[in-house]
């Protein structure tokens, strides 16, 4: 069977699902413990988008890019918490409709200081959560970089975060009908990067490509500034994955465990790949490799054992490393920094083999009642499907409407110069 937690974190939700009467039980209360691990693992979720991701990225790009790339997470990281507050938890972890919350928690109007979600304070329950609504359109920035309008990432992002995360956040986490199915998704694997990596390679393509791409590209600016970003998402991660399990109990053990192997094994995968290839091993392959990793445990992290995190870190990376020649040199889009086949395809691929490898056979955690091997893969399946579908959807309405209205693409004479100084006036370096 799984742990404490069913469905990873959604199994705090139970207690404000059912309406007992009140004098059948004593007042929820938060457990101390697991309450200072929330706590934690909410200041390493924002980690990884501030400064991690934002180095990560930076250093991918040209030097008269980088503070556009800083500036872009920033400034989600600001919308998205306001949006979070007054509409995006509530649509997401409010009501009992299968497609969308209510606006119940608008705000958190009526939401006591006292309130209690599982046995966490709710105040902590919604800064966890809040995080990883920031990371999601975050993680988008990397397919659209030096070439869009500062504005256009501001609508899109917020209006994506509406549109997509938060009704799928719903669905797997928040009482919605792939919940009630017992999709296994433990810390985002279809909420966080199918979502983000299938609507990036949508926004990309409508984007248009940089220019001399795929071949005339100058290579990343700074490769140690993108290590160093993803050592912080590295250590992020693990907030993310085992923080998911909303305790400081076994589960959370097992799924940092997990996230750990998997990182390590496909970070060294992928720089074999590229060492019998090209001859060597690249700072940026190797890092790269180790995001994959990272990515594709995710929604599967509380439910294996050791050997299924070594299992999703090689499967991931090469499989992600394939996706990136297929993305660039196949479809011939430029998905800047390859969120797609990293975390799309990461996510997928990890939320398509949790069925497989939660088996107790290979050290998972089991099924739930009456459920199979079988029973579960094709409910990953249909759950893949849908967040496929519904992101991929959204995400090229909103990139039409926006090219439409307002315009996606900078100005030519703007890309040229760098959107550090056109759209910011500033620079990373001093000339």
């Amino acid at each position: 069977m799984f742990g404490r937690r069913t469905m990873g974190r959604v199994g705090a939700l139970a207690t404000t699902g059912l309406a007992a009467p009140a004098l059948a039980q004593p007042a929820a209360t938060a457990d101390p413990a697991n309450t200072a691990w929330l706590l934690t693992a909410t200041a390493l979720v924002l980690f990884m988008t501030l400064p991690g991701l934002a180095l990560f990225y930076a250093g991918l790009v040209r030097s008269k890019n980088v503070l556009s790339v800083m500036m872009h997470c920033v400034a989600i990281a600001c919308l998205v918490s306001l949006i979070w507050l007054f509409g995006g938890y509530s649509l997401a972890f409010s009501g009992d409709h299968p497609l969308i919350g209510d606006l119940a928690k608008f705000a958190l109007w009526g939401t006591g200081r006292d309130a209690v979600s599982g046995t966490a304070p709710e105040s902590v329950f919604f800064m966890f959560q809040m995080t990883f609504a920031i990371i999601t359109p975050a993680l988008i920035v990397g397919a659209f970089v030096e070439r869009i309008r500062f504005a256009a990432v501001l609508v899109f992002s917020g209006l994506w975060l509406l549109l997509v995360y938060a009704p799928v956040c719903h669905w797997v986490w928040g009482g919605g009908w792939l919940m009630d199915r017992k999709v296994m998704d433990y810390a985002g694997g279809l909420v966080v990067h199918a979502t983000a990596g299938v609507s990036a390679l949508v926004l990309a393509w409508r984007l248009g490509p940089r220019d001399g791409f795929p071949r005339d590209l100058s290579p990343p600016h700074n490769p140690g500034m993108t290590m160093t970003g993803a050592a912080m998402l590295w250590v992020g991660w693990y907030g993310f994955n085992a923080g998911s399990a909303l305790a400081a109990d076994a589960s959370a053990g097992a799924a940092l465990m997990a996230t750990h192997l998997s990182a390590a094994t496909a970070g060294l995968v992928w720089a074999v790949i590229e060492w019998r290839r090209f001859g060597r091993a690249s700072m940026v392959g190797l890092v790269t490799g180790v995001v994959g990793g990272l990515a594709t445990v995710t929604p599967a992290s509380g439910y294996v054992g050791p050997l299924g995190g070594v299992i999703l870190g090689a499967l991931g990376a090469i499989v992600c490393y394939q996706a990136v020649e297929v993305v660039k040199h196949r479809l011939k889009i430029d998905d800047s920094l390859d969120v797609f086949a990293v975390h799309g395809v990461g996510g997928i691929l990890g939320t398509l083999l949790a069925a497989v490898l939660a088996t107790p056979v290979l050290g998972g955690a089991g099924y739930a009642e009456g459920v199979t091997m079988a029973d579960q893969a094709l409910t990953q399946a249909i759950g893949v499907a849908a967040v496929v579908a519904w992101s991929g959807v959204v995400a090229f309405v909103l990139a039409v409407v926006l090219q439409r209205t307002m315009g996606l693409r900078a100005r030519d004479e703007h890309i040229e110069e760098g959107l550090d100084m056109a759209a910011h006036g500033e620079r990373a370096y001093t000339p």
